[in-house]
């Protein structure tokens, strides 16, 4: 008798992808720069969301703005971007939609920047808004919206006025209390959460005794954090569950092995980032491993694993 391959595809915030995977922003650049890798197909991909943008064109940080690190990477790229009207009008257009899903990142200094964004892909092709909610809000002394429950969740209810697309509100591992976070966001209208975004970390050069990053600060990212985007989902996990929300969870994702704790520990979906840099070709062996495993297990689908945690 014949065993049925596993049924790979998800339901994330009412959008259905072909696999659990997601290339995360910032890592995959515009949705184009994958496609020159020979071996890799964006149908092994459930969505790739684009490099964060904002209103307006920006040129980002001074360098450094990339270090490598014991088991991660910071960075601190300053959200160059060529503005949301030129993405929607000359990016989008040439990307490949009937391959998989493109979803935006969007960015802000205020609430109004966050809701002109919001409008503004409105009426696009992307089928998903993540929003970046670790930027500081300049009217408020420069406090990162991210790191304030209340803030946060007012980001998402000025986007949620603007589009009707799904929502996924990306949220930090640097604030004191994420669920709360979570809670609020979905309050206010999030239809995923993204869980986490980078924590903050620093170089320094001994010889000039000076930061190695040009903004004294950056994302810390890679293998180094995983453990705590793990703790971080699994503190997530209750009130999303209460409100039926998903998680894109990511946060050191670098291996098959990761991919299936993520999973195990409640992410809906799996976002790969800086494990990209180390492989390339990392997202169909995650899904080779995922296929075995469930096999193994006996297990019919990926959603089956999902949350399957034991305690």
């Amino acid at each position: 008798m014949s065993v049925s391959t596993p049924d790979l595809s998800v339901e994330f915030a009412g959008l259905k992808l072909q696999t659990p995977l997601v290339l995360l922003s910032g890592c995959v650049g515009f949705g184009e720069e994958y496609t020159r890798i020979e071996g890799f197909s964006n149908k092994d991909v459930g969505a790739v969301i684009l490099k964060g943008t904002t209103v307006e064109p920006r040129m980002g940080n001074a360098p450094h703005r990339v270090y490598e690190t014991p088991s991660g990477m910071l960075n601190a790229i300053g959200l160059q971007n060529p503005g949301t009207r030129y993405v929607i009008d000359e990016v989008l257009p040439h990307l490949p939609h009937e391959d998989t899903q493109f979803w935006a990142n969007a960015n802000g200094s205020t609430l109004d920047d966050y809701a002109e964004v919001a409008a503004m892909y409105d009426d696009s092709p992307v089928t998903a808004i993540e929003i970046n909610i670790s930027c500081p809000n300049v009217k408020e002394g420069g406090v990162h919206f991210g790191n304030d429950p209340c803030m946060a969740a007012k980001v998402v209810e000025v986007m949620r006025a603007q589009t009707s697309k799904p929502l996924i509100t990306k949220l930090s591992p640097n604030n004191a209390d994420i669920a709360e976070t979570a809670r609020l966001c979905i309050e206010a209208g999030t239809d995923g959460l993204s869980v986490i975004n980078t924590l903050v970390g620093m170089a320094v050069d001994v010889e000039s005794r000076t930061p190695v990053i040009g903004n004294i600060s950056g994302g810390l990212s890679g293998p180094a954090i995983k453990p705590v985007a793990l703790w971080k989902i699994h503190q997530t996990r209750a009130v999303a569950d209460q409100h039926n929300i998903p998680i894109l969870g990511q946060g050191g994702l670098t291996t098959p092995k990761d991919a299936l704790e993520f999973a195990i520990t409640g992410a809906s979906a799996l976002g790969l980032g800086t494990g990209l840099f180390y492989d390339p070709l990392l997202c169909r062996k995650v899904l080779h491993a995922l296929s075995d495993y469930l096999t193994k297990h006996k297990l019919e689908a990926y959603q089956d694993l999902v949350g399957s945690l034991r305690i």
